[in-house]
């Protein structure tokens, strides 16, 4: 056998598996619903992870931004979507509030989607425009104490974690501020930058930029930890607000009832994917910590959200529509 021929048949073998995945997935396009505008963490991540698994899926993939109500229109319409593995669900951490804030949600989270995996965390900053007077989170507290009505700052929306991580602080720290609900990060950051708010708090995948570039000073961060990418800004456990941790997710869901061995690989090629070096280097960049857990993992970790920061909600008669 000539080299060319060993060479040819040495392709085709590697080349089978991939042939064979990709046949033995559903035909026709597959659709990422990413239920928050368009430039925000979620269609970041969606839109990275794109170009590997149409590759690996040997699909076509649709990037479809459904923003509105905190991430619940996009979630109802995969709820409804059928089990066929061509459409799957992108959600945030208000994925886990909003059966609280709006009970009268046209689906049921734990029976209407099935979960695939958590895709990663990052902690939340407090930040604000460097033309700010106040330099540390001391220094800000003290500040909106003194200013009648407060300050007011913006989250990614109600009832998301830095929406709900303020209101702890607040409470703990006697601090003054009001909320603004945005619909997603992105144009919250870009009133930040602008002053026209005095605060906001999200997470480091959407401010470590705008942190590098000075366009807005860092004042503490969330986790339990200090951040690599933000070893200079203290937490909140350090500045003096003991067990005050939040930590934002991102998660992945597909319709309810998709059969799992569909479920399994479509988790094993984003996980691949989500593991490439140009991949990971890209989300660590952007400060978020890659999990890619399993299904089981990302259910209980559910669960574990929608009761601690559930009760949150609650205690502050929080709805979609207002806080």
């Amino acid at each position: 056998m000539g080299k060319l021929t060993r060479r040819a048949v040495v392709a085709a073998a590697l080349a089978a598996p991939f042939a064979a995945r990709a046949q033995e997935w559903p035909a026709g396009q597959m659709k990422f619903i990413v239920p928050f505008p368009a430039g925000g963490t979620l269609d970041a991540i969606a839109r990275l992870v794109q170009p590997g698994l149409q590759q690996r899926l040997g699909t076509t993939i649709i990037i479809e931004n459904r923003a509105g109500a905190a991430g619940s229109i996009g979630a109802a319409a995969v709820a409804k979507s059928p089990p066929d593995g061509r459409t799957w669900l992108f959600v945030f951490d208000t994925h886990a509030t909003n059966p609280v804030t709006q009970p009268s949600l046209p689906y049921n989270s734990e029976t209407d989607l099935d979960p695939v995996m958590l895709v990663g965390t990052a902690p939340n900053i407090i930040a604000c425009q460097p033309s700010r007077p106040y330099q540390t989170l001391a220094e800000l507290i003290a500040a909106s104490k003194a200013k009648p009505g407060g300050f007011g700052f913006a989250s990614a929306g109600t009832a998301s974690l830095g929406h709900l991580t303020m209101l702890l602080l607040a409470k703990r720290s006697g601090a003054q501020w009001v909320h603004v609900a945005y619909k997603g990060a992105a144009p919250a950051v870009n009133d930040a930058i602008a002053g026209h708010i005095d605060l906001i708090i999200a997470a480091t995948t959407v401010l470590n930029s705008q942190v590098e570039a000075k366009l807005l000073r860092p004042l503490a961060q969330t986790g339990s930890t200090r951040h690599p990418t933000l070893p200079d800004v203290p937490t909140l456990v350090e500045s003096g607000f003991p067990d005050l941790v939040a930590t934002p997710w991102w998660g992945l869901y597909a319709p309810g009832k998709t059969p799992k061995p569909m479920i399994e690989r479509f988790r094993a090629e984003m996980s691949a994917v989500l593991r490439e070096e140009n991949v990971t280097e890209r989300i660590n960049a952007m400060g978020l910590t890659i999990v890619a857990s399993d299904p089981d993992y990302m259910r209980k970790f559910f669960t574990e959200q929608s009761q601690i920061w559930g009760q949150v909600v609650r205690d502050n008669g929080l709805s979609a529509d207002g806080g």
